[in-house]
């Protein structure tokens, strides 16, 4: 499986990356991130397309081999990247809003830091 993400205004640094898929791609909607909170705090993520009237697209979990860590739950959206904001924002989805910001993609450990678009939620 290939991930590639042009740089552009959501993600400034572009990426190309090949990765042994180890399971099947699911659409998710939410990861758990570690940055800002030892404890871990959700966030809402999508896809961010080339599209400029439309740019939201899914955003999608798929585990893979790492050579690193063995496997890994790669996270991945589209041709520009994956948008994230805090779970409980209400506001759209927006290059301007300060609150949010974009990534190339995602490698994270464990399974309990995604929730699937298809699971009910917690």
């Amino acid at each position: 499986m290939i991930v590639e993400v042009e740089s552009c205004e959501n993600c400034p640094t572009s990426f190309f990356g090949r990765f042994k898929a180890a399971g099947p791609a699911r659409p998710i909607t939410h990861v758990k991130l570690y940055d800002r909170n030892p404890s871990g705090e959700w966030y809402r993520v999508t896809g961010w397309s080339d599209n400029e009237q439309a740019p939201l697209c899914p955003a999608y979990a798929q585990l893979v081999e790492d050579s690193g860590s063995g496997l890994a739950h790669l996270v991945y959206g589209g041709i520009h990247g994956l948008r994230f904001k805090p779970a409980s924002s209400d506001r759209p989805w927006s290059l301007d809003d300060p609150q949010q910001w974009g990534e190339a993609y995602l490698s994270l450990a464990s399974e309990r830091d995604v929730r699937y678009a298809d699971a009910p939620s917690p």
